[in-house]
């Protein structure tokens, strides 16, 4: 009023000067249209009677969420077999392509190894040759016992026959041995599929020259019908994992796990939950780590080996103090959340939360108390002390977005 008082002096002074009265009248509506603004940003900035500011509070209750922990995972077969040639030889015929599913005993490649039919059709010439100097004894052994029998001979002629026939079908033996060696041989220029899988790559071509000491090997039979994920938990997470509260072995815990889920690379859930099998007794002194490994099934092929994801294991946690993290703040390296006492006056305080979180929210671990009031919107700046007048927040409305 007073700023209008001292206009309004102004343009009467005009107003004497010659300068029209008409110039009180243009500027009074400019004056008051600047006081009513003014008054109004004054009663904005105060937000209640007296300067007292609103702010949305909430008492604090016991909740139940699940936290997720997430582990970066790489995901491996079943199965993942490597076919190698045990014969030398060149590539005949390819008859699947990569990528192929294929069965297990389903054909695969055929060499050509010519020397090894050879020393098939050797060691069958090798066997009738045997066969003969059999008979050839045996004939001999039945004529000379009638002759020893009558003393016409000596008995010694008898056993040096038996002798030679015992010989002949050592040989016979010997050469049978050879035949089924040989044609071992020959089956492995076919080779076949040993298990149910997806073919790999296939470096070699037709008429490549493949050796059994090739370091590369023809393919790679992927069995994915059942993938593994492998991750790992750090020391710490290794130790409060096998230490918890319920005080239990290590393989109790793990057969009670529940079922985890896998995110896969675009960041999509896969549709099938997995189970955590394993973890491994030792720890890695490189990445001062534990591995653990999750299966999962994998009856569409989605999953391949060698891809990348991440396995997230909920866990319950029951009566806990939850609050949304954007009603705290952070100073250096602690964490504060606004509390409002019984006089409605701020307090700045010091709170502990858990590093996995359910969503956008934090899990209090200290700091906080059931019933403790806390300012449940994003502000900043408050000093401790000051009173402001709180408006109960719905806890339908805060928390409907936690799980």
């Amino acid at each position: 009023m007073k700023i209008i008082a001292n206009l309004y002096h102004t343009c009467h002074k005009l107003s004497s000067l010659g300068k029209g009265r008409n110039a009180l009248w243009t500027v009074i509506p400019v004056l008051l249209t600047l006081f009513s603004c003014n008054q109004a940003k004054k009663k904005d900035q105060a937000g209640a009677p007296g300067g007292i500011s609103s702010y949305k509070v909430l008492a604090l209750k016991p909740r139940s969420a699940t936290l997720n922990t997430d582990y970066p995972a790489s995901i491996q077969g079943l199965q993942n077999i490597e076919i190698r040639t045990k014969v030398d030889g060149f590539v005949e015929k390819i008859y699947v392509d990569e990528g192929s599913i294929v069965k297990k005993g389903q054909l695969l490649f055929k060499i050509n190894a010519p020397q090894y039919q050879q020393e098939v059709r050797t060691a069958e010439a090798g066997i009738k040759t045997a066969e003969a100097d059999v008979s050839s004894a045996n004939l001999q052994v039945n004529k000379v016992k009638p002759l020893v029998e009558k003393d016409i001979i000596s008995h010694y002629e008898l056993e040096s026959a038996q002798l030679t026939l015992q010989s002949k079908q050592a040989a016979l033996a010997q050469a049978k041995a050879a035949l089924e060696n040989a044609r071992v041989n020959l089956g492995y220029t076919t080779i076949t599929s040993p298990v149910n899988g997806v073919i790999g790559s296939l470096p070699y071509k037709l008429g490549s020259l493949v050796t059994s000491s090739t370091t590369e090997p023809l393919t790679t039979v992927y069995n994915t019908a059942t993938v593994y994920a492998y991750f790992a938990m750090n020391e710490k997470q290794l130790l409060d994992f096998s230490t918890d509260s319920s005080n239990t072995s290590l393989q109790f815990k793990l057969n009670h796990i529940p079922k985890v889920s896998l995110i896969l690379s675009n960041g999509v859930a896969y549709p099938h939950l997995g189970k955590v099998e394993t973890v491994n007794g030792q720890i890695n002194t490189a990445t001062g780590s534990a591995n653990f490994r999750a299966a999962f099934v994998n009856p569409q092929g989605l999953l391949h080996s060698g891809s990348s994801a991440t396995v997230r294991i909920p866990a319950v946690v029951k009566s806990a103090i939850i609050i949304p993290q954007n009603v705290t703040y952070q100073l250096q390296d602690k964490r504060f959340a606004y509390v409002v006492d019984n006089q409605n006056k701020i307090k700045n305080v010091v709170i502990d939360v858990m590093d996995n979180t359910p969503g956008q929210f934090f899990v209090v671990t200290s700091g906080l108390n059931t019933n403790d009031r806390v300012i449940i919107e994003s502000v900043s700046n408050i000093k401790d002390g000051t009173e402001i007048k709180p408006v109960d927040a719905s806890d339908a409305a805060v928390y409907k977005d936690l799980k």
